[in-house]
């Protein structure tokens, strides 16, 4: 697996700001003076901090940053191992609180129009949500999987996805920011969601 990093525009924005911080000004009279070439300014302040080492430095800690993030992403908050089970129903139906037009102008879809996006496409996988930080959440998402013969969606919640994905050799998803439990109204994990009829239901579970 590659990763690639994108230093430029995080280095622009510091070395603006090195280049103020350097121009410290001079006691004595003073003159008009020309406004220096802003790349001058940063091929200037890239060549010290080139030879400094403080531009490998910056690159070293934001590429580990970036990694860590990615490796290990922030937990959901607001979320428990569940403790009583709980099995509950959501209408995903949406109301329109605009006209949705044409590239003409013609009304496609009126305002306060009634949409359930389950009468248009299915959810044709079960979606598992669980921490990676607890085993018995792990096991329970993979042996969820291997009885569904993989036709599920594991979404981590908390721990380190690409972790699982090495060791499962399969796609993990992970709820960045918690998105999905917020809109499932999920507040315990391990949870499967599946559809029945027009309706999403949601099991939190205890493995």
């Amino acid at each position: 697996m590659s990763i690639h990093f994108h230093f430029f525009p995080m280095l622009l924005v510091s070395l603006i700001s090195i280049a103020h911080a350097d121009d410290l000004g001079v006691v004595g009279p003073t003159y008009d003076i020309a406004e220096p070439d802003l790349i001058e300014l940063i091929q200037s302040s890239l060549h010290r901090m080139e030879k400094s080492g403080e531009l490998s430095r910056k690159q070293d800690e934001y590429r580990d940053r970036v990694i860590g993030a990615v490796e290990k992403p922030k937990p959901v908050p607001g979320l428990k191992a569940t403790s009583t089970k709980r099995t509950y129903y959501i209408d995903p139906t949406l109301v329109l609180d605009h006209d949705i037009r044409s590239a003409d102008g013609e009304i496609l879809f009126a305002r306060g129009l009634k949409v359930n996006p389950l009468d248009h496409v299915s959810l044709r996988e079960e979606l598992i949500f669980f921490d990676g930080r607890d085993r018995r959440q792990v096991s329970f998402a993979k042996q969820t999987l291997r009885n569904l013969k993989g036709a599920a969606k594991p979404i981590m919640v908390a721990g380190e996805p690409l972790n699982l994905m090495r060791d499962w050799k399969r796609q993990v998803f992970y709820d960045q920011g918690g998105a999905l439990v917020r809109r499932l109204g999920i507040h315990q994990v391990p949870a499967v969601v599946t559809q029945d009829g027009k309706r999403l239901r949601v099991d939190e579970v205890r493995p």
